[in-house]
Order: C-alpha cells, then structure tokens, then sequence
C-alpha cells in the first residue's frame, strides 16, 4: 500500500539520523550554540523558503512562545514575516537578498541565524549566512544530504540524509523540536 510505503520512508530517514553519532552530535552542538547565544543576551533568527519558510516560523514560535511547559519567552523570529519588507526589498532590490537586508538591520554579534534550505543551494538563505558571518554570527544550517554550499558558511551543519524534499521537511521539524526541548531544559530546568 503507497501510503505505508511513504510512512515507511519516512521512518527510514529519521532512523538513520538516530544511528548516526556525529548527526546527534551535530543537533547538541547546535543546542549548545543557542543556549549560549541565549546567556550572553542574543536572539535567535529563522529564514528559509515555501515548506522552510514555514517550519522556520514554526520552530521560532516555540522559543518565543514555549514549548513543553511555561517559562520566560525566549528572542527568536523568523525574517520572512513582514511582508511588507518581504515584498518590498524583493521587489526594489532583489529576492535574493530579503534575508541578508534583514540580518544587516537586526543580527547583532551574539546572534545565531538557523537558514532551512532542504537543497542547500537557496541562494537568498545562502546570502543571509555570509551577511551572518560578516557580523560575527552564529549559523546553523538546516538542509538535506547537499551540504556543498553550506559548508564554508556554517557553524553546525544539520544534513539529513535524503534528496527528496517532503523526508527532509519532517526530519527537519523533528531535529528543531528535538533542540527546542532541549534548549528549553537547559536553560530553564524543572525544579
């Protein structure tokens, strides 16, 4: 049946990630990154593209709002939200520059940037990690198995293993809740 077929698949990814030790590795190193951004006063910021766009907003209202339980709202926002920038800089400048603009307004030394691009190769997220490091930023890459053009540009690079875009979203959510909890603990541990 396709739709266990498709389940299945998406296990399959997720599994891999779980039986590989530097992926883990990869998803504390980037908890530890936000965790310190967040004790030395920094905020977190989100961009990415379409299914990325949204699952960067989704994963900046859970440092914002909460996540498992209530505590303080921690500075997270993802940089495709106004749209009336959005559309304004895309339109007077270039779309592929709407997150860079953005990062030369709002990203300051101690930030972390998070860009979600499942190909690795989105041009505008790619721009806002330069424009990230220029200022002294932290990045975070979330993408799928292409890391080529991340690589020189990243912090801590979160690659699923898979070239097919729909696996790679929702391994994508699963490592950002996954670092959501756990920055959530650390930071404000249960009593």
């Amino acid at each position: 049946m396709k739709i266990r077929e498709i389940i299945e698949q998406s296990i399959e990814v997720k599994r891999s990630i779980s039986e590989n030790d530097e992926m883990l590795r990869c998803i504390d190193r980037a908890v530890d990154i936000i965790v310190d951004t967040y004790s030395q006063g920094g905020k977190v910021l989100f961009c990415g593209n379409g299914g990325s766009a949204a699952d960067a907003q989704h994963l900046a209202a859970e440092l914002s709002g909460r996540f498992y339980y209530d505590r303080p709202p921690l500075a997270a926002e993802a940089l495709h939200v106004n749209t009336s920038y959005l559309t304004a800089v895309a339109n007077d400048y270039s779309f592929d520059i709407v997150f860079a603009r953005m990062i030369e307004a709002v990203g300051r030394k101690n930030d972390v940037l998070v860009g979600l691009s499942t190909s690795g190769r989105s041009s505008n997220v790619l721009k806002a990690f330069e424009k990230a490091k220029e200022k002294g930023m932290k990045v975070i890459a979330f993408t799928g198995s292409d890391t080529d053009c991340v690589a020189g540009v990243s912090d801590c690079i979160l690659s699923v293993p898979s070239t097919d875009t729909p696996r790679i979203q929702e391994a994508h959510i699963m490592i950002g809740h996954i670092i959501c909890q756990l920055v959530e603990e650390r930071i404000f541990p249960k009593k």
